[in-house]
């Protein structure tokens, strides 16, 4: 958010071997350390690392979860992975679920960027942002729109990005 993105990214990595180190020891099904390995990684800006969390992440079984949290860990992972039709699929599953486990607009723009629908994922990431505008409450205290940005990270890398503008994104 202040343009550090070198001091970041150092950061951003530990955060993500903290999370793939904490998963052995963690109940059952704990998929939000898969979604914060692989998140960490693509707002380092660090691909390699990315697709090695999301390989890593999907090896966990988390597609085959009754949580939609583990079928959007397995959806984030796929597409950093490229493999858009699996990611479609998961995404199909989200979008089913009730708005109350799982947010409609996000299940729809890792739908859209799945399907490369452009409009679509602009649309969608707009909506999750105003999900953002409208919080009280934000992970760490810090009021950041991380999903709107790891979304927008993946969208960029299939020449879709939306780039929205928010208070809760970076300049």
């Amino acid at each position: 958010m202040q343009d550090r993105r070198g001091e970041a990214a150092g950061w951003l990595a530990r955060s993500a071997e903290r999370y793939r180190e904490s998963f052995a020891d963690a109940p059952p099904e704990s998929w939000g350390r898969l979604i914060g390995a692989v998140k960490s990684r693509v707002l380092a800006g660090d691909w390699e690392g990315a697709s090695e969390d999301a390989r890593w992440a999907l090896a966990q079984g988390p597609a085959e979860a009754d949580s939609a949290i583990g079928r959007y860990a397995a959806a984030l992972a796929a597409l950093v992975l490229g493999e858009d039709a699996e990611a479609g699929r998961l995404a199909e599953h989200l979008r089913r679920e009730p708005s109350e486990r799982f947010p409609r607009a996000v299940a729809d723009a890792l739908a859209a960027l799945a399907g490369r629908d452009t409009g679509a994922y602009g649309d969608a990431v707009r909506t999750v942002l105003e999900s953002f505008e409208n919080r009280d409450e934000y992970l760490e205290e810090i009021p950041v729109a991380d999903t709107v940005l790891v979304l927008e990270a993946l969208a960029e890398r299939r020449g879709m990005a939306a780039h929205p503008r928010s208070l809760l994104l970076p300049a």
